[in-house]
């Protein structure tokens, strides 16, 4: 079992508009407790003991919160502008950055402003030598990386994709064995100015070292400042 999880939250979060200007979108309070918590305890319950968060913007918030939930959780703060300075951005930065973490362990990967199951966590934390990425059956595929796969097997991912490929979207919710380090260094800039960690991906992908696993139970983007209430109302019925 993976015991391991790198959280990406050093992005601003400008989608939340007023609910982000004093902190970062991973805080905002979501029933009396910041949406990163949920997104800590499910990872928690799902098996997941060291948390390795990935920081940057507002970072003296995000100690805080570490220090506040230090008797829940094991957190590990890498401040990614320290590590890997202001210039470079994207999706790839946070795993770039929390490569000494890991200690050359299996791991998963999750934005800090996406919450999934426990169920679904445990599904994609497989300690094998196949990478994972979690896959969601979307409406609107059109609007995300979309996933191409031959059986279990990840072949490629399209982004944003302007006609019909396949509506089985990626979540941003991983699963990475260390050859994750052996290809991300060699991702350049993608048209889009970033480093993406789905360039990273595909690299793997290729060789046949990456697998896909569907999402079973559910999954939410906090996005914007309608998610606090359907977030809000969800955690309340469960």
């Amino acid at each position: 079992m993976i015991k391991k999880a790198v959280i990406a939250a050093a992005g601003k979060g400008t989608r939340m508009l007023h609910l982000a200007i004093d902190k970062p979108k991973h805080l905002i309070a979501v029933n009396d407790r910041p949406f990163l918590y949920y997104v800590l305890t499910n990872l928690k319950d799902a098996g997941i003991e060291k948390m390795i968060l990935i920081v940057g913007h507002k970072k003296e918030l995000m100690y805080e919160f570490a220090e506040k939930y230090k008797n829940e959780f094991d957190i590990e703060l890498i401040d990614q502008f320290e590590v890997a300075g202001t210039e470079r951005y994207g999706t790839a930065i946070p795993v770039i950055c929390a490569k000494s973490a890991v200690k050359g362990e299996s791991f998963l990967t999750i934005f800090g402003d996406n919450l999934y199951s426990p169920k679904d966590i445990r599904g994609i934390a497989r300690d094998d030598e196949f990478g994972y990425v979690s896959g969601f059956h979307h409406d609107h595929p059109e609007k995300y990386g979309v996933f191409l796969s031959e059986g279990e097997f990840l072949k490629d991912v399209i982004e944003k994709p302007k006609e019909f490929v396949s509506n089985l979207i990626n979540t941003g919710l991983a699963k990475f064995t260390p050859d994750i380090f052996e290809v991300i260094d060699r991702v350049g800039v993608s048209p889009r100015g970033e480093y993406e960690l789905t360039d990273a991906i595909r690299l793997l992908a290729k060789d046949g070292k990456m697998k896909i696993r569907k999402i079973e139970d559910y999954w939410f983007d906090f996005g914007n400042p309608d998610d606090v209430i359907r977030i809000s109302e969800f955690l309340k019925e469960k």
